[in-house]
């Protein structure tokens, strides 16, 4: 399956590139920390050398022996998999639900820096995050460009047009989530060119497409809105990069287009899956765009900074987010965001990390509806925006898997396809 390649091959190949990060920083300790600091770094390396062996030579998994406050949460779900009933008693890194040890890799990467001050901020996988935004600048500005021009007349579209352009940025921050840094295993994943004059190609890639129904949801919702209740779309992000920025544009838009009123962004609140979006790369990312020296690039970044100021735009980091539990969970395990995301109109998550815990990470029959892969998981009206990069799919038409599967055995983890797939809820 593409789970075995991805423990056996993939998960190998991160360990080692953090490993080299941290060696390659080691005067930076050095300089910042002295000694304490390449002591820090030698620890970590050793604790994630180990970590590479039990993962390749196929150990237990054993406890996390932190302290770090999502400790017992793990903890107590290690010993949940070591009672399933059609489980084989001690989870080891290739007799495990795949959802379960990915995370569980990340989680480990954390707590080998987190367990060692004063290296414990040390973000391993910031430079790559950096170097993917930094190579993606060409689409970023034709992006910016593209979206500054269409604000000058957002207020005079009547309501097709504004529909087009909603769809359009869907669109580009669907695709904006082929650049993601852990299914190359770090390597380049940016977006060279610009992605809004290859959308009409892609629009055959879209295997389920209910960009209709999120436009009439907004529709209603701002037709309904009353003085006191305003309205509120959150996205559930993923990798930094492009994608951020397509996401944030995307964000703007709703609110240039009083679409919506407010939008909470939900990141991670430790480096996970090697370019996911934490809190730093949020803020870091907003103010590159806001010092950049072009023009437009410059505008979205400033404009961004005073939406977040006005508090029209609000980051938030949750620690279930960086949990193994699938979402069907979020209600018992985190009720305080499960009860945050009743409060929005919309829920857009990202990616697929998210599409995998919406769906429990199943090998569902691509029919079976998406409602019921979300297993009771309705805090509010959803859709997912995911480019398909691991082999759990549902909500086809019959047959339309099977057909795409005889002529591109590839197909559910090439990250050519996409979903924008809705789900309205109870």
């Amino acid at each position: 399956s593409f789970a075995y390649f991805t423990i056996k091959d993939r998960l190998p190949q991160i360990l080692t590139r953090v490993i080299d990060t941290l060696h390659r920083h080691k005067n930076e300790f050095f300089e910042e920390h002295g000694e304490k600091g390449v002591e820090a770094e030698k620890r970590a390396i050793s604790f994630l050398s180990k970590l590479r062996n039990e993962l390749q030579t196929d150990k237990p998994v054993t406890p996390l022996e932190d302290e770090l406050p999502d400790a017992a949460l793990w903890n107590q779900y290690l010993d949940y998999q070591r009672n399933l009933p059609n489980g084989n008693g001690e989870p080891s890194w290739f007799q495990s639900p795949w959802l379960y040890i990915e995370c569980y890799m990340y989680r480990r990467i954390h707590a080998a820096l987190a367990q060692n001050p004063p290296i414990d901020n040390f973000d391993v996988f910031k430079e790559g995050k950096a170097q993917s935004f930094f190579e993606s600048q060409e689409a970023v500005i034709a992006l910016c460009t593209y979206f500054q021009e269409l604000l000058k007349n957002i207020k005079d579209l009547d309501e097709k047009q504004l529909q087009e352009e909603l769809f359009k940025l869907l669109q580009v921050s669907l695709w904006g989530n082929k650049c993601d840094l852990s299914f190359s295993a770090g390597e380049d994943s940016s977006q060279k060119s610009s992605p809004l004059q290859s959308l009409k190609d892609m629009v055959p890639y879209i295997l389920v497409n209910d960009m209709e129904k999120v436009w009439s949801l907004l529709v209603n919702a701002k037709k309904n809105r009353t003085e006191r209740s305003n309205v509120r779309v959150d996205i559930i992000l993923d990798n930094a990069g492009f994608e951020l920025v397509s996401d944030l544009v995307l964000a703007d838009f709703l609110l240039s287009s009083k679409l919506a009123d407010e939008v909470y962004f939900h990141g991670k609140s430790i480096p996970w899956f090697v370019s996911d979006t934490t809190k730093h790369d949020f803020n870091w990312t907003i103010k590159q765009l806001g010092s950049a020296n072009h023009m437009w690039m410059s505008r979205c970044g400033i404009n961004w900074e005073g939406n977040l100021k006005k508090g029209v735009w609000v980051f938030c980091d949750h620690i279930f987010w960086t949990l193994p539990h699938d979402f069907s969970s979020m209600s018992e395990v985190a009720p305080d965001l499960y009860a945050e995301l009743q409060k929005s109109n919309l829920l857009l998550f990202k990616g697929d990390l998210n599409y995998r815990k919406l769906t429990g990470d199943r090998k569902w029959e691509y029919s079976v509806p998406f409602h019921q892969a979300l297993n009771k998981f309705h805090p509010a009206p959803l859709c997912s925006l995911r480019t398909l990069k691991s082999d759990t799919q549902v909500g086809l038409k019959p047959g339309q898997g099977e057909q795409i599967q005889a002529s591109e055995p590839e197909w559910m983890v090439s990250g050519k396809y996409g979903v924008v797939q809705f789900d309205a809820g109870l």
